[in-house]
């Protein structure tokens, strides 16, 4: 049995949820059910399929979780553009997370790809 936790885009995708929500705590309160939860939601997503994915019994099973926690992370892309264009984040929160978000898209792929024997 594989310990998800020991995995690396899982721990990236944990700090990277930790931050969002630290982030989200200051966007309008009217945005409590809007934005701030989706963004939360699409971003923790990514980590809670990673997990998910990990206890399945095989690889091709994993592999379909690390895709799917690939289609959270286009998703959280996007919420985070949404957020900077709508001045909820600064320019440079979000170049910082942004990136991290990359990076962790990336490595996302190099699993899969592992997974799928690529």
């Amino acid at each position: 049995m594989r310990d998800f936790k020991k995995f690396e885009v899982w721990q990236l995708s944990h700090q990277l949820t930790l931050k969002i929500y630290t982030s989200t705590k200051n966007f309008p309160k009217e945005e409590m059910f809007g934005l701030t939860s989706q963004v939360r939601r699409s971003f923790a997503s990514i980590g809670y399929n990673i997990s998910e994915g990990n206890g399945r019994n095989s690889d091709k099973e994993f592999a379909n979780f690390i895709n799917i926690a690939l289609g959270s992370s286009n998703e959280a892309e996007n919420q985070l553009i949404l957020a900077k264009d709508l001045d909820y984040i600064n320019e440079n929160e979000y170049q910082n997370l942004s990136e991290e978000l990359t990076l962790l898209k990336k490595k996302l792929v190099t699993l899969w790809n592992r997974l799928n024997g690529n």
